[in-house]
């Protein structure tokens, strides 16, 4: 996932201010979802939890990018562009799907921003590891968004 943001950044990098931001962010979020995951570079033990703290951090920072994208980026990147009747109809059939994966993500939050007992990180991993696939769909269909917009303006 980090390499596709990269090749995001550097494809549609410069192109659009808050598409800039929001990869920025994609960016940061998938550094500490590895950081938790235990992903290389990031090593733990394996029968290791991460710190609670480190998963509030985590789950500030998903709330923080969801909610962009659907209150900040979306309407910037799209409202801002004439859309062709085919571009319309990508932003209809992507909108359902992204907010799919923003339920799952906020689902994710409600479970683990606030922990206060050991007993709710019996499922952690799994949980974790259910996201990251949540977030790797998003990903993709945000790349869809984007390239679409960004060929309205080539």
């Amino acid at each position: 996932m980090l390499s596709q943001t990269e090749q995001a950044k550097a494809k549609w990098g410069g192109s659009h201010n808050a598409i800039d931001t929001w990869l920025h962010e994609r960016q940061e979020l998938l550094v500490l979802y590895c950081e938790l995951a235990g992903l290389p570079p990031f090593n733990r033990a394996h029968d290791a939890l991460p710190d609670k703290s480190d998963i509030a951090s985590f789950c500030e920072l998903l709330v923080d990018y969801v909610s962009a994208g659907h209150f900040e980026v979306y309407d910037k990147i799209v409202n801002g562009n004439e859309l062709t009747a085919s571009g319309q109809d990508l932003k209809e059939d992507l909108y359902p799907k992204i907010s799919a994966t923003t339920d799952h993500a906020l689902g994710f939050n409600d479970c683990y921003a606030d922990l206060e007992d050991d007993a709710q990180m019996a499922n952690f991993d799994v949980s974790l590891s259910d996201l990251g696939q949540q977030l790797e769909e998003r990903f993709a269909l945000e790349d869809q968004l984007i390239q679409s917009i960004h060929g309205l303006n080539t």
